[in-house]
This record gives structure tokens, sequence and C-alpha cells, in this order.
């Protein structure tokens, strides 16, 4: 390094200097890949979009969006039955995660979150100066009391400013009941803010536990089962005062003008979303026998992907295999816990051919 750059790195922020990152999965830009890496829907989204684009560009582009996307709010308080003011949205669910960890956590304080899981929920503690503090899950997937606590070192409940818990949980796919969700929020001394990015295709969700308990926010992504994940949306929803400190966070105009009419539209159809659900939940089904066959452990899922290990050999080899034929799946290492395949649903020929050359290797 020369000794300007060396002065230069001086004024970052020891913080982002020492921290790693976070890594999206593979995105390769040219054609021809089997992608069942990233928990993409594999079905486009609904075709009444088209036509709130072209409204949008009829409209021009000239002029600044709607700072708190009103006409989605409008549209999903009458779907999900909510205020439209205990709604804020955001470009994706992880800008939802960031202005709520903006909002909560100071510098020195501490976040919590289940390990494994999201790996971004740690970046982003890292980046305010805060700490991470993983509570790991039994192996079963299910949470120890340890992770409603207040703290989990004797220091004062003060310094645990926010918790995380993604239900469904990445990678396993495992869901908290909501009951149990409702008894962790009341026990702990903080906000908990429920990451229910794959929520649509559980049987369960926490969505009512929001007006029982302040201390619950519940977020969602259109990336997955709305199949926006190229438009970039997602939403929140908490009570009205809580939502009101989260809007001083967010940037000025977090989200466009065609993602918000877009997304309205998409929220709106619900018809699309239950047909491109119950075709995704007939081929989870399809994966998890087809994986099992082979001799994986699979967890039983209740999102748009599987989480699988094999017992009797490495799986990294098995995900270099796969990708030399252009078949993208996510290999994950979790250090103290493991390693193992993501699989994501795609549609059921993409998930035969992955089924079959995982076979052919084995």
């Amino acid at each position: 390094m020369s000794h300007l750059d060396s002065n230069f790195m001086s004024h970052v922020r020891p913080e982002i200097e020492a921290m790693a990152g976070y890594v999206p999965g593979e995105q390769p830009q040219e054609g021809g890949f089997t992608k069942l890496n990233t928990n993409e829907n594999p079905y486009p989204p609904s075709p009444a979009i088209h036509r709130a684009i072209e409204e949008v560009l009829r409209r021009g582009l000239q002029k600044y969006p709607d700072p708190l996307a009103e006409s989605f709010r409008s549209t999903a308080s009458a779907i999900l039955g909510v205020p439209p003011d205990w709604i804020l949205c955001g470009n994706g669910s992880d800008d939802i995660l960031t202005i709520a960890t903006r909002t909560f956590v100071g510098q020195g304080q501490r976040l919590r979150l289940p390990y494994p899981s999201y790996i971004l929920y740690r970046a982003l503690a890292q980046i305010q100066g805060a700490a991470s503090e993983e509570v790991h899950f039994r192996r079963d997937w299910s949470l120890p009391k340890e992770f409603s606590l207040p703290a989990d070192d004797g220091t004062t409940s003060g310094d645990l400013r926010l918790v995380f818990l993604p239900n469904p949980n990445s990678p396993s796919g495992t869901v908290i009941p909501p009951q149990q969700v409702l008894e962790i929020a009341e026990r702990l001394p903080c906000p908990l803010l429920v990451d229910e990015a794959y929520a649509d295709f559980a049987a369960t969700n926490c969505l009512d536990l929001v007006a029982r308990c302040e201390k619950i926010l519940v977020s969602r992504s259109l990336s997955k089962s709305y199949a926006l994940a190229g438009l970039r949306f997602g939403y929140v929803v908490a009570q009205p005062h809580i939502i009101q400190q989260m809007i001083k966070v967010k940037d000025s105009y977090n989200c466009d003008a065609l993602s918000i009419a877009v997304a309205a539209t998409a929220l709106g159809d619900q018809q699309w979303l239950e047909q491109t659900r119950a075709r995704i939940l007939a081929t989870r089904r399809r994966l998890t026998e087809g994986m099992r066959a082979l001799g994986f452990v699979t967890v039983d899922s209740q999102a748009n992907f599987t989480w699988n290990i094999h017992p009797d050999r490495p799986v990294r080899p098995l995900y270099e295999r796969l990708k030399e034929d252009r078949i993208l799946v996510r290999y994950m290492d979790y250090p103290g816990w493991g390693d193992g395949l993501r699989i994501t649903v795609g549609t059921d020929e993409e998930v035969e051919g992955c089924l079959a050359r995982l076979g052919a290797i084995l």
C-alpha cells in the first residue's frame, strides 16, 4: 500500500475497516445458469405490474416520488388489516433492517440475533459500532431460553437495544410459533423485529402480534413471494408511534416511483400470489423428498428453499461440481455449527435437473 493510500485509510472508521462485510449470493450476469442459490421466485411476477409501470412512465419520472409510499400503504392496509400509519416502506427489507438498527441501536450497545441465521444482521451491528450477540439455535432449530433473557454476561439490560428473529429462518426454513414469539417479546427489554421475508410460504405468521405487543415489529419483502427481487421493495408493520420514529431515520425518498407503483399492484393481486405459492410449495415437497432419497438430512422447510446436510460426505465438493455444470446452489459454512447446501425451490424442471445431477455425482 502506498503512503497516500495509508493516509487515506486512516479516515475510515475502525469498525468499517475491521469488518468483512456482507457477501450476497452469486449473481452471474451471463445466461445459461440454473440459479437455485438466492431464493428468488422462479416465476414471472403478476402481469398486472406492466400496466402499473406504463402508468408511471406516462406520468413521467421528473418529479420526486411519494416519500411515504401512500398508495402502497393504502393497499397493504386493506390486505393486511392494519391502519396505513402502522406501515413503513423501504428499498427492500434490507433497508427496513437498516432503518430499525439505526433507530434503536447506538454505538457501544448491542443487538441480538440467532445463529445460524441471516448474516447481514451482524454487519448492521458492526456498521453502527455496536456489538452483535449471537444465541445458538438448538440442533432441532428451537431457541434456548437465553434468547429472551436481558443479557448473557451480567451487563445491564439497557445495553440490549434490538433483537432480530428471522421467521422462517434462513438457512433452515424453520419457524418459531407465534405464541412463543409473543412470549419471547414479553420477556425482552427491547424491540423484537420479526423478519418475515419468507412468511408467505409458511403456515403461520406473526402479523397479529404487532397489535398485542408494542415491542414486536414485523418486516416483509416482496422479493421472494411476489417475484420482485429485481425491483427492491419491503415494508415493516409496527405500532404508529414506533413508525414515526423510524420515519426520522429513513432516507428522504427511499422508494422510487416505479417500485411503489409495482409493489402496490403486485400486493393487490392476491390471486396470483395464491396460485404461485401453491406451485412453489408442491415443488418444495418434491425437492425435500428428492434430497432425502439421495441420503441428505433435509429439514422440513416453511420457506422457498431447503437446508441439506449429508451425514457421510462433505458437501462443498458437491456445490463445486454443480457449479461446474452451471447449477448454482448456496454452500454455507457456519463455524461452530457446520455446513450445508441451501437450495432454492425453482421450477419443477430446475429442481428435477438439480436432483438428477446430484444423483449422478453421488
